[in-house]
């Protein structure tokens, strides 16, 4: 799918890989309304701290990503080599530098070498196109197997919106805002504070929902650019349902990606929804969500098609969340194996252990405290988790 007024390009600059996409650009025809939500880790690499800063005018024309490098923890000379890209790019483009947003993700405290940028720009520029996307999205894989793309259309009044997004993550995902980056572009006509607002909202419910491992990345970006070309009625907060549709819209955005970065997670031969129900708020139903998503006991019970309702309980217990453990049922999918905190019986774990293998299931876990419910997605850990990551900067 095309997006009025905005093109994408890859090329292989060898940043540390030959033979490879590693870097990508964003452009749009005029400069687009934007707004991002970055990493919570207290150590940000110098593209975040960057992007943070520039980010204020809330617009920007242009983004250069690249993989292979996260120039993170690389000090001044990492910041400079930061504002030097997005000054190569802003110079073949044509435009103003502080409209050049910058991204990495790679391998952290390694300097990033300017001279690939450089030498790379010209063919970058050339090649940019409306279907450059596919290309950009292959360019900003790291340990990912494939690439990730989700496109929606929406009708805003008599206009068409289109929006099309990218992102890329396969571990070191525990967004908090998750290593992830997104970015989505569409030819909406909106103010910033409705943007702002909807990607704030939209990611709290996507990204911040999913877990492969627990950890959260130094680079971790979502940026989303609209630039109004699509020409329909301004979405502010004097439209509300406009902002309505172009929020949901956005949200399938997110939810998609999101939930595409979790089937790819590292070694990942099981995507599992983690839903717990009957908790006092929905923050503690969050908070015991994520405590068994992320607990690795629980993950490798999953890779081994092992219904140990044990780990799950046990995790559960040590989370933030108020229960009473004799409240306590445990599904898989349909299958109950726990009611009551008690264990239903070998018939009922046959029938839960079947469900394990499949490639997706549910787990839901009841606390029978009142209403609330809050979802989290995760995957399980295998053998491949541990080779890839031990030989990652390899």
């Amino acid at each position: 799918m095309q997006v009025k007024g905005f093109s994408a390009a890859a090329v292989q600059a060898g940043i540390r890989y030959a033979g490879r996409y590693d870097l990508g650009l964003i452009f749009s025809q005029t400069p687009a309304v934007t707004a991002g939500m970055f990493t919570t880790n207290k150590v940000k690499a110098a593209p975040i701290v960057l992007a943070m800063e520039r980010l204020g005018s809330g617009l920007c024309q242009a983004v250069l990503v690249n993989s292979g490098n996260a120039n993170a923890c690389t000090g001044q000379a990492g910041m400079d080599a930061a504002v030097a890209t997005a000054g190569s790019a802003a110079q073949e483009l044509g435009i103003d530098p502080h409209l050049v947003q910058v991204a990495s993700t790679g391998v952290i405290g390694q300097q990033l070498p300017v001279e690939p940028f450089t030498r790379a720009m010209p063919q970058l520029v050339a090649g940019l196109s409306p279907d450059g996307f596919d290309q950009l999205a292959q360019a900003i894989m790291t340990t990912d197997l494939v690439p990730k793309v989700a496109t929606a259309t929406v009708l805003i009044g008599e206009a068409e919106v289109r929006l099309l997004g990218v992102a890329k993550g396969s571990g070191m995902i525990m967004p908090d805002m998750a290593t992830m980056l997104c970015f989505v572009v569409s030819d909406a006509r909106i103010d910033h504070p409705t943007l702002d607002q909807a990607v704030k909202v939209g990611v709290e419910q996507s990204f911040n929902r999913i877990t492969v491992d627990g950890d959260t990345s130094t680079n971790d970006m979502v940026l989303v650019m609209a630039n109004g070309e699509a020409g329909n009625t301004l979405i502010d907060a004097d439209h509300p349902e406009a902002a309505a549709l172009f929020n949901a819209a956005l949200y399938d955005i997110f939810k998609e990606l999101a939930l595409k970065i979790v089937a790819d997670g590292e070694g990942a031969t099981k995507m599992v929804t983690i839903r717990v129900t009957g908790a006092r708020t929905e923050q503690e139903a969050l908070h015991a969500a994520r405590t068994i998503a992320n607990s690795a006991l629980v993950k490798t019970a999953f890779f081994g098609e092992d219904a140990n309702w044990g780990r799950i309980i046990a995790a559960l217990g040590r989370s933030d969340c108020l229960f009473d453990p004799d409240r306590v049922a445990i599904r898989f999918d349909d299958v109950m194996l726990v009611n009551r905190g008690i264990f239903l019986g070998s018939e009922q774990e046959e029938a839960a252990t079947n469900v394990l293998k499949q490639r997706a299931f549910t787990v839901t876990i009841d606390l029978g405290e009142g209403d609330a419910a809050a979802e989290m997605y995760t995957c399980d850990f295998s053998f491949d988790y541990v080779k890839i990551n031990a030989d990652y900067r390899s």
